[in-house]
C-alpha cells in the first residue's frame, strides 16, 4: 500500500491520546512568544537554532532542554496557551479524547503556584471539550529524579483539586529511580481515590514494570518496551489486559531503538498485549498522533486492519465510560469497512 494512502487512512481515523506530556508540546514559536511576553530570554538566537537543538542521544539530554523550555511558563495564561495550542493541533488530527500528563514539580520548584499551572491547563481542556469536542482526563505526574518527600508535598497540593485530577503518574529520568522509590506516595494517592499509571521499562529494566504493577498498582504502563525481556511478565500483561502506551517517534529520537523497522510492536501484538500508540513529547520528537501512527505503520508495513486495532486499543485502554468506548470502537469499525 502506498504511504500516501496509509497517511490518508490514518488522518481520518478516530484516535485517543493517552501518553502526552503537555510541557512536551511546547513548539519553538510559542516558546519564543511566551518568553518575550514574560520578558525572559532563552539561550537560543531564534526558532531555527532551537529546533537544531532538538537532537538527542538519550532521555537525559532531552530532559535538559525540556526543563529549560518549561522555565518560561510563568502565568496561568501561559499554561492555557500551551494546552490550547496542543488541542487545536490534535483536533486537526481527529483525536477525540485525551488523557494528558502535567508535571507540577517542574513549575512549583520555580515558585510558580500550583493553581496557576492546574487552572491554566484545565481551563484550556474545558474549552477544548466545548469548542472542539475533545473529551479529557488529567494526570498529575511525579518527577522520579526528585525524592518521595517532594512527591508527597505535590500530592498534598493536589488534594483540593480531586475533581479535576483523576490520576497520578511517574515520569522523568528512569534509570536508577525505580517505581519502588515512590511506593508510599502512590499508596496514599490510591487511598485518596486517584488512579495510578507509571513510566516503566523504557530505558529501565523489566523489573521496573513488575514494581509498577505490584507496588504502585497501576492501571496502565507507559512505554513498557522492556517487557519483552521477561516471558512471565509478557504472560501476565496479556492475561490482565494491561495497556502499554507506546510512543514510537519518542523511542526513535531517544535512541531506545535505532530504526522504526526494529520497533517491537508486531511482537507485542503477537503476544496479545493491549498496545496503543501515542506521541509523548511531540514538539521535541517530530510528530503528533498522525505522525506516530504513520511512522510505525509505514516502517512495519501494517495493514489498515492492524492500524484500526491500534486505534481501538487506545479507546479500550482509556478511562472513558464503557458506553463511550463502544461508540468509538463501532465508529472505527465502520470507518474501516468504508475504507
Amino acid at each position: 500500500m502506498k504511504d500516501s494512502s496509509i497517511q490518508s487512512f490514518i488522518a481520518g481515523l478516530p484516535k485517543t491520546e493517552l501518553h502526552l506530556h503537555i510541557e512536551g508540546t511546547f513548539e519553538p514559536e510559542l516558546m519564543f512568544k511566551i518568553a518575550k511576553r514574560n520578558n525572559l530570554t532563552i539561550p537560543y538566537a531564534d526558532v531555527d537554532e532551537l529546533k537544531r537543538a532538538y537532537s538527542f542521544n538519550n532521555l537525559q539530554e532531552f530532559l535538559d532542554i525540556y526543563y529549560a523550555g518549561a522555565s518560561v511558563l510563568i502565568k496561568e495564561e501561559d499554561f492555557y496557551d500551551l494546552t490550547w495550542a496542543y488541542l487545536t493541533k490534535v483536533h486537526e488530527q481527529n483525536v477525540k479524547h485525551v488523557e494528558i500528563f502535567f508535571d507540577p514539580q517542574t513549575h512549583t520548584d520555580r515558585n510558580i503556584p500550583f493553581e496557576y499551572v492546574l487552572n491554566g491547563i484545565y481551563r484550556a481542556l474545558e474549552d477544548g471539550q466545548e469548542k472542539l469536542g475533545i473529551s479529557f482526563k488529567l494526570i498529575m505526574s511525579f518527577l522520579r529524579h526528585l525524592d518521595e518527600a517532594s512527591a508527597f508535598k505535590t500530592l498534598e497540593q493536589a488534594l483540593p483539586y480531586k475533581d479535576k485530577i483523576v490520576a497520578v503518574g511517574l515520569d522523568s529520568s528512569e534509570v536508577g529511580n525505580p517505581p519502588s522509590k515512590f511506593k508510599n506516595v502512590f499508596q496514599k494517592a490510591l487511598e485518596e481515590g486517584f488512579l495510578t499509571v507509571a513510566h516503566a521499562g523504557e530505558e529501565g529494566p523489566s523489573e521496573y514494570i513488575w514494581e509498577a504493577l505490584d507496588l504502585l498498582k497501576v492501571t496502565r504502563i507507559d512505554h513498557g518496551n522492556r517487557c519483552l525481556d521477561d516471558p512471565k511478565l509478557l504472560q501476565r500483561l496479556a492475561q490482565e489486559e494491561m495497556p502499554l502506551t507506546l510512543c514510537p517517534l519518542s523511542n526513535l529520537e531517544l535512541k531506545v531503538i535505532q530504526d522504526l523497522k526494529e520497533y517491537p510492536l508486531l511482537t507485542m501484538m503477537e503476544h496479545n498485549l493491549l498496545v496503543t500508540i501515542h506521541s509523548d513529547d511531540p514538539a521535541y520528537f517530530g510528530g503528533y498522533m498522525n505522525e506516530n501512527f504513520s511512522g510505525i505503520a509505514i516502517a512495519l508495513d501494517l495493514s489498515k486492519s492492524q492500524i484500526a486495532t491500534l486505534a481501538k486499543n487506545g479507546f479500550k485502554a482509556s478511562w472513558l465510560s464503557d458506553k463511550k468506548k463502544q461508540e468509538y470502537i463501532q465508529e472505527i469499525d465502520l470507518y474501516l469497512l468504508s475504507h
